[in-house]
């Protein structure tokens, strides 16, 4: 006698069935890949930033066509930015990770300060060695920042607002009234704040290769998309085992040390340091990555986005003054390009939630 077989039954968990059920309904983009690039790259915050920056351009060019095509309005347009890129790479890591550095305009002209004293008590001392010298002296001053800031969990805000008055005395303490002359440095150094190649000053193709490094590595580098994940949300990070601590660190050295290395390259951009250099500079850095697409709230943003937001706010400096627009509205413009980026970076956010919710209600 043959005993009736019941019919099998899915045992397993309702929300098992329903993740495999959604995943077979995710399918990929059946967009061909040139109209997929096209259509990222026109939503992308860069190029909107960019598109900004020609207009400027443009208006500033068809006002005064020496804005660009004088003698060193081309140069000008590339030098003047340099030293704001690279602060501003510094600064794009640290406010990914959910935190601000605002000691870099301290530790740039500590650092600048220091160049010039290199040179005056050293005489013959190789100018590699003064790069390697700022690149270091700035990575301990942000390790300082980092540790207090990883290992204290005390808000990056107050921690750096307190260092930037610190090294901002070591700077007026060191230097008091006196000052570094471009006579004190060698020329071969000084020389680097004019030579070029091929028509590209050398200043900005140093700053230019450091953006590429710092982004390739955000956008490649396992290290460089923890810092995304850090700063997206600090808990489930820590709860994913993520090095939350020494990513923060490490972001704070890598800001610091690109400030020591702007603080090098002011030296050579100007010839003559006091300690007053670099003042107010580190608000500059961060209004170029917020402006650049940089989330304040940490977690997203580019350094391409940031670098091509510092030549713009460089270049606003520089073209309202030629169309007549006083100092007042040249303040006022920027302000209101800082609130603007980050009322769209919350509009955006709250969009993008929105979409994922009705999308999982869908499913």
């Amino acid at each position: 006698m043959t005993t009736p077989q019941t019919p099998q039954t899915d045992t397993r968990p309702e929300a098992e069935t329903h993740d495999e059920a959604t995943t077979l309904l995710v399918e990929p983009s059946s967009l061909p890949p040139r109209e997929r690039l096209l259509k990222t790259l026109l939503h992308s915050r860069e190029i909107s930033i960019f598109a900004v920056l020609v207009l400027v351009i443009l208006a500033a060019t068809v006002k005064n066509p020496g804005f660009v095509f004088s003698a060193s309005g081309w140069r000008d347009l590339l030098l003047t930015p340099s030293m704001l890129l690279v602060l501003a790479a510094g600064q794009t890591v640290v406010i990914i990770t959910r935190n601000v550095d605002l000691s870099v305009g301290s530790v740039l002209g500590l650092t600048a300060y220091m160049t010039g004293r290199l040179f005056i008590d050293h005489p013959g001392l190789p100018v590699i060695s003064v790069f390697v010298a700022g690149l270091v002296v700035g990575a301990v001053l942000g390790l300082v920042n980092g540790l207090i800031v990883g290992w204290g969990k005390v808000p990056a805000l107050v921690i750096t607002l307190g260092t930037l008055y610190i090294y901002r005395g070591i700077v007026l303490t060191w230097a008091g009234s006196s000052q570094v002359n471009a006579s004190d440095m060698p020329a071969g150094f000084l020389s680097l704040g004019t030579k070029q190649i091929l028509s590209i000053p050398v200043l900005f193709v140093v700053a230019a290769v450091i953006v590429v490094a710092v982004g390739y590595v955000l956008q490649t580098a396992r290290s460089g998309r923890e810092l995304y994940a850090v700063g997206s949300d600090p808990d489930a990070a820590v709860l994913y085992g993520l090095p939350v601590r020494r990513r923060v660190i490490a972001a704070f050295v890598l800001s610091g040390a690109l400030a020591g290395l702007a603080g090098v390259i002011y030296a050579a951009r100007y010839g003559t340091v006091s300690s007053d250099a670099g003042t107010g500079i580190e608000l500059q850095a961060v209004a170029a990555a917020v402006i650049g697409g940089v989330a304040i709230f940490g977690g997203s943003g580019t350094v391409w986005g940031a670098a091509i937001g510092a030549v713009l706010l460089v270049t606003i400096n520089r073209a309202l003054p030629m169309v007549g627009i006083s100092d007042f509205w040249q303040q006022a413009l920027v302000g209101a390009l800082i609130i603007g980026a980050i009322v769209l970076d919350r509009v955006l956010a709250t969009r993008q939630a929105r979409t994922l919710i009705e999308a999982r209600d869908e499913q």
